[in-house]
């Protein structure tokens, strides 16, 4: 260690000749190129000391005091988040509860384009089906489904790319970096809402296609259209929001997200009941909410002090790292499609089974359930990115491990909590969605089961934040294809099928493919080098050198 920092110091001290005439340039200015190098060699001399240094002390135990600091630190980013990710989900879940009470063609339709369009998809599957489509038409429906759920899923996930560059561009107090991530995210994200929109716009042939009825298609179509300008504004927000969170700066998210709910339920029933638009009124209110969300966000930017350093205007190296940006996002996309796509298919293979109505209705009402209690560990996972990312680039590893630590711990007294709660509501949960004796019955057994699945989505999430906190989104998808897709569904369908077991066999075989996931992921986080992947984080922030494989070493 001294002899390498002896030669350091040789080195430095040839560059002290230019080091006099060092000059922080502002993002527009023009340096010498030996200038530049000059800087360059400078700043990361300066984090690689102040990482020697903290490395050291990081084997020693942390007090009560840090932890306590810590938990303090993730609680002020998790427990706004609970409400953003809350008030997004009731904006479209008003919609729909407005638009069925218009009648059961309007409720259909609008429950068929919200399920092609959005990330759960579940009502599509106990929606009726015509006469004849069989399993053939229920097939092809839900493979269209898989193509549209990957829309919004892509832009959720690829958004969260920035959770590790923008957070550790602001660890490093590169703060100009951060709105050149965003700007980057942005511009990608609405090319790939082109072809996306081309397709909503089809809708009503695709559906037809696979034998839905002609109306309920062509009034599909007709809210998938006036829903276009909500998904580029949907695009625009998740990089936004990623920008803030990287940032702590939760509180103006949760005000703009509940704010933007409270003004959708005034539009929505205005636009529904009070005009001639009708159940397409719900899809107009929804677009006009989003780009309502998206205008109080720019202006938070624009003009709170607490962006100051951040905002920056729009320049051309926004454009030149498109490339660089998509080596994270895209297996940042890839971790949530994996995931979410095999719960789908659980719903696909539940309507194979003998009594396929009471198996695809207790199996909908579990997800369901597992979706409302998601926001939990979703908050605290994006809580453990943000501490994560910061921590790398401002290289503290120890920092960085401690996070990782606080949060599995807050993760698993929060699981201990909520199944305590479903286990006491056990013998009335099914009656909050059916009065159906047999399927109360049925929901009371999978609780155990749902149980579970809360448990290993505490750790999951946790563990995912870790992963897109520290840049190995890519390793993150791998295990998701290998858990769920390798374990999880061959487990579901030998239970479900071979077995018998139907039903519980295939929850069981999900659960199977979390527990997987969340193992691996644990293997993985407990043999990461923290110093390296400081190291890593110096580079990606002060060279831009996007690695295709962050290694663990």
């Amino acid at each position: 260690m001294r002899r390498r920092r002896g030669k350091r110091e040789k080195v430095s001290d040839s560059a002290n000749g230019y080091a006099c005439s060092f000059v922080v340039a502002c993002p527009e200015s023009i340096q010498l190129p030996i200038q530049e190098k000059s800087v360059a060699a400078a700043a990361e001399r300066e984090m690689e000391e102040q990482l020697i240094q903290r490395d050291e002390p990081s084997r020693r135990r942390w007090c009560c005091g840090e932890a306590t600091e810590e938990a303090r630190r993730i609680a002020y980013v998790a427990v706004p988040m609970v409400g953003v990710m809350m008030s997004e989900f009731l904006v479209q879940v008003f919609s729909t509860m407005v638009v069925g009470h218009l009648g059961e063609l309007d409720l259909t339709a609008a429950a068929i384009a919200f399920s092609l369009a959005n990330v759960s998809g579940f009502s599509v599957l106990v929606s009726p089906l015509p006469s004849g489509s069989g399993c053939a038409g229920l097939l092809w429906l839900l493979l269209l489904l898989q193509c549209f759920n990957f829309s919004i899923d892509q832009q959720v996930g690829m958004a969260s790319g920035l959770e590790t560059l923008c957070g550790q561009a602001y660890g490093a107090k590169q703060y100009h970096s951060l709105g050149v991530y965003t700007y980057r995210a942005i511009f990608s994200l609405l090319m790939v809402c082109l072809p996306i929109s081309l397709v909503w716009a089809s809708m009503g042939k695709l559906l037809q296609l696979v034998g839905q009825d002609p109306a309920i298609s062509q009034e599909a179509e007709r809210y998938a259209i006036w829903m276009i300008p909500g998904l580029f504004a949907y695009t625009i927000t998740q990089p936004l929001m990623k920008f803030l969170q990287s940032q702590s700066l939760i509180f103006p998210m949760l005000l703009s997200s509940v704010s933007t709910l409270c003004l959708h339920v005034l539009f929505c029933w205005l636009l529904v009941y009070k005009s001639s638009l009708h159940n397409v009124g719900a899809a107009v209110s929804l677009s006009i909410s989003y780009w309502l969300n998206v205008l109080i966000l720019i202006l938070y930017i624009r003009y709170s002090d607490s962006c100051r350093l951040t905002r920056s205007p729009i320049t051309k190296e926004a454009f030149k790292g498109i490339s660089k940006f998509l080596r994270v996002a895209v297996p940042s996309a890839l971790m949530i499609c994996l995931e979410w796509w095999s719960y789908e298919l659980l719903i696909l293979l539940s309507g194979l089974l003998p009594y396929p109505k009471l198996e695809t209705s207790v199996l909908s009402i579990c997800l369901n359930s597992v979706v409302l209690l998601y926001s939990l560990p979703y908050g605290l996972g994006c809580a453990a990115s943000t501490r994560v990312s910061n921590e790398l680039g401002a290289s503290n590893p120890k920092g960085a491990k401690l996070a990782v630590l606080v949060s599995m711990l807050l993760a698993v007294l929060e699981a201990a909590l909520v199944v305590a709660t479903l286990l006491a509501l056990r013998s009335v949960l099914g009656y909050a969605y059916s009065n159906e004796k047999e399927v109360v019955n049925y929901v009371y057994e999978m609780v155990p089961m749902v149980c579970l699945t809360v448990v290993t989505d505490n750790i999951q999430e946790i563990l995912s934040g870790v992963a897109r906190g520290s840049g190995w989104q890519h390793l993150g998808a791998y295990v998701n294809l290998g858990a769920f897709y390798l374990v999880g569904i061959p487990v579901a369908i030998l239970l479900g099928f071979a077995l018998h077991l139907r039903g519980k066999g295939l929850w069981v075989g999900i659960v199977c493919g979390s527990t997987t996931q969340s193992i691996l992921l644990a293997v993985i986080t407990s043999f990461t080098n923290w110093g390296h992947q400081a190291k890593l984080a110096r580079e990606r922030v002060l060279h831009e050198k996007l690695p295709l494989h962050n290694e663990l070493k």
